[in-house]
């Protein structure tokens, strides 16, 4: 970020509840074929100053965003010294160290897109909750049911059971800088707003908001409680799932980011089909510049191309192929890597137990290498620090 007043801002809110349920979890990681709806064309027509209402996109696509609330279990200690290591220990000899249970609910929005009642929403909205409850436009509410989460993409899966869903086409097409997008969700929980804007930037990456970044960057105000929301073009397609913004004060500076709707898609489906999504892992920690090393120890400045390893995971798959720690890979599968963002994402959407051609750089020469790419750990379970792949 640019400026210390400058920060991001998750657009889910907290709020205090008295009253909770225990946890619904999946049962069942595997799903029937779901039910998605075709994407819309573009049929919205203007007058002579462009369009004057976007009334039709938002009758077509508000009843399908939903507001979700949530409730989660959080333990606190009993008294405000147990944050301090000294009274903690006195506490503990002295059979003090007690903890309470404290009930907070939470807000948010998520899109249905699917007549069987799959939701699409944010990780952080519903990862931790242990209550899902969902209230459709039409006055319907139903609790949820977790299907799964996928922290990496900040993107979850839940499922109601009602009939006659509302859907919201996923876009397929291509989006541009410039095109019109309306966000709709519930911000801080003052009711289903839309608000106008255009999609600013595609490609948005390196913001530090999930692992894995493409965001759609867009100017329609949103806010906390927007996330999981639409954000739709004016046909009333899918163009993205809204998940933050760039703000001094917490509200909507025009700088917002949502996840693109093929990602979000995919990532569904994979959730839905296997309870999780599977990527590919090579096992490097990436250095923050391309430069490298030379053989004799000195730091390559003329390396442009490529994506610098700092590190190799002892085991590992590029440990197993042969990589080493300062290479610079050039190419996977004859495809020319630039930056990070690219490599993760290229080596993720490759399937677990596939052999790739990489060629690196060492010192001044070029290594052809295979590497046998591996299933990527959870979140949970790795190193999730900046830069490593």
């Amino acid at each position: 970020m640019s400026t210390p007043y400058l920060r991001l801002v998750l657009l889910s809110s907290l709020i205090a509840l008295s009253a909770c349920q225990p946890k619904e979890q999946s049962d069942d990681a595997k799903s029937p074929a779901v039910q998605l709806t075709q994407e819309r064309p573009v049929t919205i027509q203007g007058g002579a100053s462009g369009v004057s209402s976007y009334a039709p996109t938002v009758k077509a696509t508000a009843p399908a965003v939903v507001n979700i609330f949530t409730t989660e279990i959080v333990k606190h200690s009993t008294h405000p010294l147990m944050n301090d290591p000294m009274f903690r220990r006195f506490f503990e000899f002295h059979g003090m160290n007690r903890e309470e249970s404290e009930p907070r609910s939470g807000l948010g929005s998520g899109v249905i897109v699917s007549k069987d009642g799959y939701i699409l929403t944010n990780n952080h909205v519903v990862g931790k909750a242990n209550e899902i409850v969902v209230a459709l436009q039409d006055g319907r509410k139903a609790k949820a049911k977790l299907i799964g989460t996928d922290p990496d993409s900040d993107l979850a899966v839940i499922k109601i059971d009602l009939k006659d869903l509302p859907t919201i086409p996923f876009k397929t097409s291509t989006n541009e800088v410039g095109d019109v997008v309306l966000a709709i969700g519930n911000p801080f929980g003052v009711g289903q707003t839309v608000t106008q804007g255009i999609i600013s930037a595609l490609g948005r990456n390196g913001l530090g908001i999930n692992t894995f970044e493409d965001f759609i960057q867009t100017d329609a105000a949103i806010n906390p409680g927007n996330s999981g929301g639409a954000l739709v073009d004016v046909a009333g397609n899918l163009v993205g799932i809204n998940t933050a913004i760039y703000s001094r004060s917490g509200g909507s500076m025009g700088i917002g980011f949502a996840i693109p709707s093929q990602l979000a898609q995919s990532v569904m489906m994979e959730i839905i089909s296997h309870g999780q999504v599977i990527r590919g892992w090579l096992g490097v920690e990436i250095k923050q510049d391309n430069s490298g090393f030379n053989e004799d120890g000195s730091l390559n400045n003329k390396s442009s191309d490529g994506v610098a390893i700092g590190g190799v995971v002892r085991g590992g798959p590029a440990s197993e192929g042969g990589m080493r720690p300062n290479d610079v890979i050039l190419s996977i599968n004859k495809q020319k890597m630039s930056s990070a963002n690219q490599l993760m994402n290229t080596i993720a959407k490759i399937k677990p137990n596939t052999t790739i051609d990489v060629v690196v750089k060492r010192g001044n020469q070029e290594v052809d290498l295979s590497v046998t790419v591996g299933k990527r750990p959870k979140t949970e379970e790795s190193q999730q620090d900046e830069g490593q792949e």
